[in-house]
C-alpha cells in the first residue's frame, strides 16, 4: 500500500475542476423604460444585472434605440449601471445594418440622430460614402425653405456632397443606392421632403422625377418601379419613455407621418399604392434572430472550455416596457433553435400600470429586479 510520503514532495497532482453549472435560460432586456429612463438608471437595474453576472446567467441588451456606435453606448451604460457590459452583449436597432456589405462601396443616405453622429456610426460600420439631409440642405438651401433658420446649425457639421444635383446630367448627378433611417429624425420636414424626392426620383438620382410614377399599368401604379433605392427603417416604435411623464413619439411616428404624406401624394391603398420599405427592430423577426444568435454565442463564452458539453438554450426571457414592440416580438418569435421566448412586462416605461396591454405577456411585474426574480424562480435556479 502506498502512502503519501512515498511520493516526492515536489510532485503535484493535477485536479480537474468540474464543469460550471450552466443555466438553460437567458435574458434579453430592453433599455429605455427597463434599465434607464432617458439619461438616468432606474432603481434596482444595476442589482438585477449584477446578480445575473454573478450567477453566469447570460443576457443581452436588445434595444430599438440607436444613434451612436455600439462601443459608445456600451461605455455609457457601463458607467450608468455600474455593471461591465461588452459590445457582444448589446444589440441596438441599427446594428444589423453593419452586415449590409452590398452597399458599403456605394453612396447611401443616412437619416436621423443628433448632428451627423449616425453618419459616423455608418462609417464605422464600413460605409464609404455617406450623405445626410443636412449635407444636401447646406449645399442647396432652396431644397427645403422652412429650415433656413437652421442653416448655420447644419453647416457646422455638414460635408461637401460627393456629386452635384444636376438632373440635366443624370450620369454625373448625386445618386443614392440606399436610404437608411438610423435614429429618430430631429427635423421631420427636411428629412421627409428629401426622402420623398429620392423615392419619387428616377433611379435614385436627386432632382429627377420618374415618368413611371402614376402609371396604372405598372405594379404599385408605377411608384418605386424605376430603380429607386431600397428604404430601411431601424426602429418601428411609435412611442418611447423619455423624462416627460407621458410617452413621446419615436421613429415609428416619423414613419407614420412619412407614409401619410406618401398616401396623399400617390393615392395610397385606395389607388393600390404602398411605400415599399424594410422595417428592422423589435417586434420584427430579423432582430430576434440576430439577438438569439448573440445570446447563444455569449452563453458559450461564459462556459468557456466546457462549451462542448453545453446543452441547448431552452428559454429566453424578454423583459420590456412596450407591449407593441418588446412583448409582441417576444410572443410572436418562433425560434429555429426551438427556444421558448417568454415575455415579461415592467411598469417603469411605456406601459401604464393597471391597463390591459394589446399583447399579453407571461407576467407583469413592477420593475426589472422583480422580472429577474420571477424568472429565476420559474427556472428553479437557486443562488
Amino acid at each position: 500500500m502506498l502512502h503519501a510520503t512515498s511520493f516526492p514532495t515536489q510532485r503535484r497532482f493535477l485536479q480537474t475542476s468540474p464543469p460550471p453549472r450552466v443555466p438553460e435560460f437567458a435574458f434579453a432586456f430592453d433599455i429605455d423604460g427597463v434599465l434607464v429612463r432617458s439619461s438616468d438608471a432606474l432603481p434596482r437595474a444595476s442589482q438585477a444585472l449584477s446578480y445575473l453576472q454573478s450567477q453566469k446567467i447570460p443576457f443581452i441588451l436588445l434595444t430599438n434605440g440607436g444613434g451612436k456606435h455600439e462601443a459608445e453606448r456600451v461605455a455609457d451604460l457601463t458607467k450608468k449601471l455600474d455593471v461591465p457590459i461588452s459590445t457582444s452583449m448589446f444589440v441596438q436597432s441599427h446594428t444589423p445594418f453593419a452586415d449590409m456589405e452590398e452597399f458599403k462601396d456605394k453612396t447611401v443616405m443616412v437619416v436621423g440622430g443628433v448632428e451627423d453622429k449616425c453618419r459616423i456610426v455608418a462609417e464605422k460600420y464600413g460605409f464609404k460614402s455617406v450623405v445626410t439631409p443636412g449635407d444636401i440642405l447646406s449645399a442647396y438651401p432652396e431644397i427645403w425653405p422652412f429650415s433656413q433658420q437652421l442653416l448655420s446649425y447644419y453647416q457646422t457639421f455638414s460635408r461637401p456632397l460627393p456629386a452635384n444635383i444636376n438632373p440635366a446630367s443624370p450620369s454625373t448627378s448625386l445618386k443614392f443606392d440606399a436610404v437608411f433611417v438610423y435614429n429618430d429624425p430631429r427635423d421631420w420636414g427636411l428629412d421627409m421632403q428629401i426622402m420623398l424626392d429620392v423615392m419619387l426620383s428616377k433611379q435614385g438620382i436627386m432632382g429627377t422625377y420618374s415618368e413611371k410614377n402614376g402609371q396604372a399599368s405598372l405594379p404599385n401604379k408605377g411608384f418605386q418601379q424605376d430603380g429607386q433605392p431600397p428604404l430601411y427603417f431601424s426602429n418601428p416604435d411609435l412611442l418611447w419613455a423619455a423624462k416627460y411623464h407621458l410617452p413621446r413619439l419615436g421613429q415609428g411616428g416619423f414613419r407614420e407621418a412619412l407614409e401619410g404624406v406618401w398616401t396623399a401624394l400617390t393615392g395610397g391603398e385606395k389607388e393600390g399604392v404602398e411605400l415599399k420599405k424594410t422595417v428592422m427592430g423589435k417586434p420584427h423577426r430579423p432582430t430576434y434572430e440576430f439577438a438569439e444568435n448573440r445570446l447563444i454565442a455569449h452563453r458559450k463564452h461564459l462556459v468557456g472550455q466546457h462549451h462542448a458539453q453545453l446543452g441547448s438554450l431552452k428559454r429566453v426571457y424578454m423583459v420590456g416596457d412596450n407591449p407593441e414592440s418588446d412583448i409582441l416580438g417576444g410572443n410572436s418569435f418562433k425560434s429555429t433553435h426551438g427556444t421558448d421566448w417568454a415575455s415579461i412586462l415592467v411598469e417603469t416605461g411605456v406601459y401604464v400600470a393597471g391597463t390591459t396591454p394589446n399583447h399579453p405577456p407571461r407576467m407583469i411585474v413592477k420593475d426589472v429586479w422583480d422580472a429577474v426574480s420571477w424568472a429565476v424562480a420559474q427556472e428553479g435556479w437557486n443562488a
